[in-house]
């Protein structure tokens, strides 16, 4: 692991970001709850809070961090859900691990809930979007270079 003993604690967040695609009939499932696994987006929602604070357990050689917030949304567009994590914390190492974790866990999940009706599902596009805090300073992904 990288030695970060001689930085000073300091706020940080990161805000992730990914996409899962599913077919137009497995979209309208999970919107009206009717899923045969039940609450889709609230389980997907838990499941990237408990990713998020894991993951230094499932990254080699990633700190673990005490973390303050994540929150954790999603939005419908067309032909899937875009999945947004945002974490925070105050330590002396970045969190967009974190962040990163809680999306891929959540679309993870939302594919794990519906891959019954929907093989046919993709996660795709997991990016940093946005970091904040240390001594590298503010990064926010543009969108020319998507």
């Amino acid at each position: 692991m990288v030695d970060v003993s001689t930085k000073p604690a300091a706020a940080r967040r990161a805000v992730a970001s990914g996409t899962i695609r599913l077919c137009r009939a497995t979209l309208e499932l999970i919107r009206t709850g009717k899923t045969a696994k039940g609450d889709v987006l609230t389980t997907a929602k838990l499941a990237g809070i408990t990713a998020a604070k894991h993951a230094s357990l499932l990254i080699p050689l990633c700190h673990p961090i005490r973390l303050d917030a994540v929150e954790i949304a999603f939005e419908f567009v067309r032909g899937g859900i875009r999945i947004t994590a945002e974490v925070k914390a105050r330590d002396c190492t970045g969190v967009e691990m974190e962040a990163l974790t809680a999306v891929a866990l959540a679309a993870l999940t939302i594919y794990d809930m519906v891959k019954a009706v929907d093989r046919g599902a993709v996660i795709g596009e997991i990016m940093l979007v946005e970091k904040q805090g240390g001594e590298s300073g503010h990064f926010r992904r543009s969108k020319k270079r998507d």
